[in-house]
């Protein structure tokens, strides 16, 4: 394999399943040793939460959010302590994903990186209990139409609707208030989309909606030790690498209110080479979106022992 044109991307919440890490972490020491680790930084048993569920706790926010980062760098280490030359030229994650991205290209720490995505999930869940709202798929539209509709169904309410997930072509995300999405989702099914499906999550993120968390985030990151990253890392916000330290703090704090704008970053690191795109969380979610943003593209997704064996054996 050609790491020159290898990214690695880790995947958002909605990626979360009972089970995830389990078999990794019995095949591998790594693995097993990363959610120790986890559950020793944030006092309560992530692991199991993980391994055996239930699913209504594993989905609360506050907990799915270090759960998918824990399973995301433990995969990345049982990778790289197989495959010590498994080094990407790009990362990308796709949003609470970032935060993954930013330990797997060296600039965060394990340890920090959890305990900073801990305090987003609790902070986000708090701003959704202060500013209610909700978050719907809408598929068969592009971007633009469903912009302009939310901007349709704000000026019709006065309340908040926007794009918060640009996924890939004809699959996004919209977030706002829940009397704002429903006139979104009435205007979205007029204009002839092919679903427009709400989701189960009980807030609006990477909408105006997250603002009343942004001002403590913005104190936990400041107070958050970064260094620039070893690899160009694609931030969601602006789909271009950010290159050092102030640039990462502005990323993660306007990507609490703004859109994730996943197939232009995507597409900026196939410009800049990338051309494998190797997916390590527990589902194949963006592995999915690739191939609707660029089917030449290959991608692999590494979520079981049996993936990653499988990834091992064909990456040279």
């Amino acid at each position: 394999m050609d790491w020159k044109k290898v990214a690695f991307v880790f995947p958002g919440q909605g990626s979360q399943t009972v089970g995830m890490g389990k078999d990794l972490a019995e095949a591998y020491p790594i693995v097993r040793q990363t959610f120790e680790q986890a559950d020793s930084i944030l006092g309560f048993a992530l692991s199991d939460l993980c391994f055996n569920g239930p699913d209504e706790q594993l989905n609360d926010t506050i907990n799915t959010q270090p759960a998918l980062y824990t399973a995301g760098v433990a995969i990345l280490r049982a990778l790289q302590t197989e495959r010590p030359s498994a080094v990407p030229t790009f990362v990308a994650g796709h949003s609470l994903g970032e935060f993954t991205a930013l330990a797997a290209a060296g600039a965060v720490s394990f340890e920090d990186g959890l305990r900073l995505v801990r305090e987003r999930g609790r902070l986000m869940q708090a701003a959704g209990t202060q500013s209610p709202g909700a978050m719907a798929a809408v598929l068969g539209l592009e971007a633009p139409q469903i912009r302009d509709i939310c901007v349709q169904a704000s000026q019709q309410t006065g309340g908040v609707l926007i794009l918060a997930n640009d996924n890939c072509p004809g699959q996004s995300v919209i977030s706002g208030d829940d009397a704002t999405l429903e006139v979104g989702m009435q205007l979205l099914t007029e204009a002839k989309a092919k679903r427009v499906v709400k989701l189960p999550i009980s807030i609006a993120a990477h909408s105006p909606l997250m603002e009343s968390a942004s001002a403590e985030f913005r104190q936990v990151l400041a107070a958050t030790q970064f260094v620039n990253p070893k690899v160009p890392i694609y931030g969601n916000v602006d789909a271009a690498p950010l290159v050092d330290v102030d640039a990462i703090r502005r990323e993660l704090d306007l990507q609490l209110t703004n859109s994730v704008r996943w197939t232009e970053s995507v597409q900026a690191m196939i410009a800049a080479g990338a051309e494998t795109f190797v997916e390590l969380g527990p589902k194949d979610v963006l592995t999915g979106l690739l191939k609707r943003i660029d089917r030449s593209k290959s991608g692999k997704a590494i979520n079981s022992t049996e993936s990653l064996q499988k990834f091992l054996a064909e990456a040279n």
